[in-house]
């Protein structure tokens, strides 16, 4: 008995000193990828980090001397630029929505057991991982020079790799659907689309909303940012604000204060409902 606790010792010590071996390696891989990936961006800037991190409240700086004398003036400013807020909304509500329905489709039709053309399961997880991959910003570029600036490319090229995005996870929330509601309503010769809506979604539903939701989230800052590339909505007008340069940042210091309450109130809400869902689902 003595024989085997002793073996059995041993070969737990091993087991932990093979795990602390592979976890040292892989550290000091992940610390050597780290300063060659630090060192190689630093040297296609030119060299300029060094000098340039000095210089890094500067900007800071300038908008605060900027907007201090003009505190009168940052409620009008805030007034001016909430509709270009509000089309930064409804852009990141209309792709979300969009991308959360073709998300839906392309999950179903890439889930074992659920799909409508089971040999094509791959061809649909490939259209998802091409949608995932391709950047917001390069779809809009894209879109910019073919239809013009606006909102319209920003919504098309962030409702396209929502889409991509939404339908990975949407998948593997089917994944651990049950299967049962399915084949009962195939037994009666429901439709796939009778039985997906009625078998799968009032399950996946829950899972689905708090997805979208968090993917909401997601929208609204890179439909700001996708507004830097001529796409509309407020960080179109951001982008302006700051190339005027000393004299127009007090409205840039505005719209800053727009996104980050806004950003900050649809964070906590869909935080809430998320944990609102959670509750539902765990009574």
């Amino acid at each position: 008995m003595a024989y085997v606790e002793q073996d059995f010792r041993a070969q737990y010590l091993a087991l932990v000193k093979r795990k602390r071996m592979y976890g040292g390696i892989m550290f000091a891989v992940f610390a050597l990828l780290l300063v060659s990936g630090f060192m190689l961006a630093d040297s296609r800037n030119a060299g300029g980090f060094w000098d340039g991190i000095l210089n890094i409240f500067d900007f800071p700086a300038d908008v605060w001397a900027d907007t201090v004398p003009k505190l009168d003036q940052l409620p009008g400013h805030l007034l001016t630029y909430f509709p270009a807020l509000v089309e930064t909304i409804n852009i990141a509500a209309v792709s979300t929505l969009v991308g959360a329905i073709l998300g839906t489709v392309l999950s179903m039709l890439s889930t074992r057991g659920l799909a409508r053309w089971p040999r094509l399961i791959p061809l649909f997880r490939r259209i998802m991982d091409i949608m995932r991959a391709v950047p917001e910003i390069v779809i809009a570029l894209v879109l910019i020079f073919i239809l013009g600036g606006g909102p319209m490319p920003a919504a098309i090229a962030i409702a396209f790799h929502t889409s991509g995005a939404l339908g990975k996870l949407f998948s593997e929330v089917n994944e651990n659907a049950d299967l049962k509601p399915v084949e009962g309503l195939y037994s009666v010769g429901a439709t796939w689309g009778q039985r997906m809506y009625l078998g799968i979604v009032p399950q996946v539903a829950p899972n689905y909303f708090s997805y979208a939701l968090l993917r909401f989230e997601i929208n609204i800052r890179a439909s700001a940012i996708l507004g830097f590339v001529g796409a509309g909505g407020i960080g179109y007008e951001l982008k302006n604000a700051m190339s005027w340069g000393q004299g127009k940042y007090d409205e840039a210091a505005a719209i800053f204060i727009l996104l980050l309450a806004t950003i900050t109130l649809f964070d906590q809400l869909s935080g809430h409902i998320r944990n609102h869902l959670v509750g539902k689902r765990g009574r």
